[in-house]
């Protein structure tokens, strides 16, 4: 993977010059903080590194008025006083005599990283970037933000490199009001944004941050708006929101380029959230983004005041930029009763504009879900920042990020030139005791794919590989044998997917470690808490409702230490919805995936597997279809028998 990295050691310029506590918390160790942290962890060096250039005033002119732009150009003529005054008219800014070339860089950082990703120079990237942009509007300056980064961006990308369907992101705490108001009217757009909103008595205080605000005229359904009312959301409110909101929305908007508004003041410890989302979330939002545009995600730095938090959350992100795999999401993955509240009003607000939530019954739950209460401490969040990094220490990312075994070599088989090519095998001690437990397994080849895939597993339950995939004569009861060597090999809890004609092994205890999962099963059925069957689905939007809406959701909860994703008989799968499938099961268990296809499978189907779980973008599922009659009430029926069991699943809140 290629990753840019846009950065210019001259944005730390700008600073405050007078006494302002709201403004005090927007200064330039915000950048040196984090550049320091992916220096320290050996990532700036991992990426395409760009120094910014200043965005020209006619670039400016995309989205601000000449008279705003010829007003920010004075500034640097004038003296502090001038400037106090200056600063007094917008709402929550400060000027300084460099902000006008630390503005231009900011911005010209945005639209150098969109220029790499669009032309092929790198894959995605990230801009590290001050001031930020999201509330700054054509004509005004707000919230620290001087010129609307990731506006121009998109406004660049349409004109420049002509593109029709462009993505945003906004997970900065705040509402983006200013990108927003740019795009209100505009269906090429989708912008979404949660933020801290709690009735409108959180800045920037506004009617039209609530979920009702969906956008004007030809843009109505474009704008999406998901306002927390609580403090306090964790990762379990945010994976939840990005599950039944804005993926499902995004999915069939089908764009071309994903930029994000990358504030971390949505993360633990910051002062102007009051979250508890912790720094691995955003390496999970990041990969599932990732999915979309062809992987080309361009994620340009907003908020963040906690300086730790904020490094380690710009971290986590570059890490997923790059391929890495992300770690699993620590705490209980049950969303807030008033996330789900949130959640509700959003879809509600939607769903006339979009048919892939329309697909979606939904019925609160009479189970209340019991989510954590939050507590505002700063020891807490040391304390959690703190384990993070002993965490990271402890489980470092594995040497070899992808592995393949195959029993056979293919000629035709294309790999990226990183994925290890596995010649080992198991001690032959080990195998012959596993292959005792089928007949099919003494024979020749099952045999010595055994050995292969017990090789595979035990390097990736050892920590020396993330993930990978195996080829094998005898699929059913090889995977019966994976699911039993991985039990018994440190993981406590393994997911199964198991897509096409396949049996749960009868002997696997029902003691919750377990979860198995089969689509192209012949009926919709919860057989326990632990065992789900599901039909495939015959479009692509019943596809995506299925995945999104069941099979992630349950992954999610199940938290678990090994995911085994097996493609069985008559398993159905176009190679886009395998890679998809392969590659969006990479976040519950850190990475740690190992998929089993059967032999004589296309050499083609292996290479686009090995390509997606070394962090590759899976290639597009094609135009949206809605789902059949059929799916739909399939997996209605089936949300309806599990969200008890399982709250990721739900949708609104309790009644």
């Amino acid at each position: 993977m290629r990753t840019a990295l846009v950065y210019h050691g001259e944005m730390t310029a700008a600073r405050l010059l007078w006494e302002d506590p709201e403004c005090e918390i927007e200064r330039p160790e915000r950048l040196t903080a984090a550049l320091e942290r992916l220096q320290q962890e050996g990532l700036e060096r991992r990426c395409l590194q760009l120094a910014a250039r200043e965005a020209s005033e006619a670039e400016l002119g995309l989205v601000h008025s000449p008279e705003y732009v010829s007003l920010l150009r004075g500034t640097s003529a004038l003296g502090t006083e001038e400037l106090r005054a200056l600063s007094g008219q917008y709402d929550a800014v400060y000027f300084h005599p460099s902000t006008f070339h630390c503005a231009r860089l900011a911005a010209g950082a945005a639209l150098q990283l969109v220029d790499a990703v669009l032309t092929g120079a790198a894959h995605n990237g990230l801009a590290l970037v001050r001031p930020p942009g999201h509330h700054s509007q054509r004509a005004a300056a707000s919230g620290f933000c001087v010129f609307n980064n990731v506006a121009l961006a998109a406004k660049h990308a349409q004109q420049r490199h002509g593109l029709h369907r462009i993505l945003i992101v906004d997970w900065d705490v705040h509402h983006g009001q200013g990108t927003q108001y740019i795009f209100e009217d505009d269906p090429s757009v989708l912008y979404f944004s949660w933020h801290r909103y709690e009735h409108g008595r959180f800045w920037p205080y506004l009617r039209e941050s609530d979920a009702d605000a969906i956008g004007r005229g030809q843009g109505r359904g474009f704008t999406v708006n998901l306002p927390w009312n609580q403090v306090g959301m964790g990762n379990a409110d945010y994976m939840a929101a990005f599950l039944h909101v804005l993926l499902p929305v995004a999915f069939e908007f089908d764009p071309e380029l994903v930029l994000i508004s990358a504030g971390f003041d949505s993360a633990i410890g910051d002062p102007e959230g009051q979250m508890q989302a912790t720094p691995e979330c955003f390496a999970h939002l990041t990969q599932l983004l990732q999915g979309l545009a062809g992987g080309r995600v361009c994620a340009v730095l907003e908020g963040g005041y906690h300086l730790e938090s904020l490094s380690q959350s710009v971290c986590m992100v570059v890490k997923a930029l790059l391929g890495d795999p992300a770690p699993p999401l620590s705490g209980p993955m049950v969303p807030q009763h008033s996330a789900l509240e949130s959640i509700q009003s959003a879809r509600a607000a939607q769903a006339p504009h979009w048919t892939s939530l329309r697909q979606q019954e939904e019925r609160p739950s009479p189970v209340s879900p019991g989510g954590p209460k939050f507590e505002a401490a700063e020891a807490q969040t040391s304390a959690v920042l703190s384990s993070l990094l002993d965490q990271l220490h402890l489980h470092p990312t594995p040497p070899v990020r992808t592995a393949v075994a195959l029993t056979a070599l293919d000629a035709a088989l294309v790999l990226p030139p990183e994925v290890l090519l596995q010649e080992g095998s198991a001690p032959q001690e080990e195998t012959q005791a596993w292959a005792r437990l089928h007949k099919a397994l003494a024979q020749d080849t099952a045999f010595i794919a055994l050995g292969k895939v017990l090789h595979l597993l035990n390097g990736i339950l050892d920590g020396q590989v993330s993930s990978g995939i195996a080829t094998t004569p005898a699929i059913a009861v090889t995977l019966e044998v994976a699911i039993l060597h991985g039990l018994s090999h440190r993981a406590q809890r393994v997911l199964c997917v198991a897509v096409g004609h396949l049996d749960r092994p009868p002997d696997l205890a029902s003691d919750g470690r377990t979860l198995w999962l089969n689509i192209r099963g012949k009926e919709a059925a919860a057989l326990s808490t632990f065992h789900v069957s599901v039909p495939l689905p015959g479009t692509t939007g019943g596809f995506l409702s299925c995945i999104l809406a069941l099979v992630l959701p349950l992954a999610y909860g199940f938290q678990p230490d090994l995911v085994l994703v097996v493609l069985g008989p008559a398993h159905g799968l176009q190679d886009p919805q395998a890679a998809l499938l392969a590659a969006l099961l990479r976040g519950p268990a850190g990475g740690r995936v190992l998929v089993l296809v059967e032999q004589e499978s296309p050499s083609q189907l292996v290479g686009v597997l090995a390509r997606v779980l070394h962090g590759e973008a899976p290639p597009s599922l094609g135009p949206f279809s809605m789902a059949s009659p059929e799916d739909l009430q399939a997996l209605i029926h089936l949300r309806g028998q599990l969200e008890a069991q399982w709250k990721m699943l739900q949708v609104a809140a309790p009644s």
